[in-house]
């Protein structure tokens, strides 16, 4: 059953994807030229209201914390950052519009995907090398977090302040800048990108 809810709500994630245009490479690099505004607009507001429904969800004691996970920050994390970037601002795809797009039938998206699973597969192969390297030393002690978590040990960066209360804060900003930027930013003489 878990895996029937776990494709049930993919499917629905990638249908959300696809009617919001992140499935179309040329609104996505639109988005990153910061010519056409939507999407970033469509991604901050849901970015936003998650954080506020989650972290006011854990003040109200709905959703337990031992369900979050805090993952370890290293150096990997950041190089694998720069590198999905930059993967994402000359494919157009990131893995998750990427397999969306593929649903749809898209062959580009189909030879990312491709791509996407060889470069996991490599890193596989070559985890034992990369597990003695500076890349996974851990930094400000690996789990840290921005602020206080209750129940958990992990360093916090604002020790005083609840993580709770940042999460609300910051999902709150999230969504009012996904209200008050334009679909382009004014002045910009690009024209709409097609979405394919």
């Amino acid at each position: 059953m878990t895996i029937v809810l776990a494709l049930l709500i993919g499917a629905a994630f990638g249908f959300a994807l696809d009617r919001v245009g992140a499935t179309s490479p040329n609104l996505i690099i639109g988005m990153l030229s910061l010519r056409v505004l939507h999407l970033m607009k469509t991604i901050l507001l849901a970015i936003g209201t998650a954080s506020v429904l989650m972290f006011a969800g854990q003040m109200a004691g709905l959703v337990e914390v031992g369900h979050m996970s805090v993952k370890a920050a290293y150096g990997g994390v950041f190089l694998g950052g720069i590198l999905l970037g930059l993967g994402w601002a000359v494919s157009g795809f990131c893995p998750g519009t990427g397999l969306a797009s593929a649903a749809t039938g898209r062959w580009d998206a189909l030879v990312f995907a491709g791509g996407g699973l060889v470069g996991a597969a490599a890193f596989m192969l070559t985890y034992p090398w990369f597990e003695g390297t500076f890349l996974m030393a851990e930094i400000a002690g690996g789990k840290a977090t921005v602020g206080a978590v209750p129940g958990t040990d992990y360093p916090a960066l604002i020790p005083g302040l609840p993580g709770d209360v940042i999460g609300v804060a910051l999902g709150l900003v999230f969504i009012a800048v996904a209200f008050a930027l334009p679909d382009r930013l004014s002045g910009s003489r690009a024209r709409a990108v097609p979405a394919e």
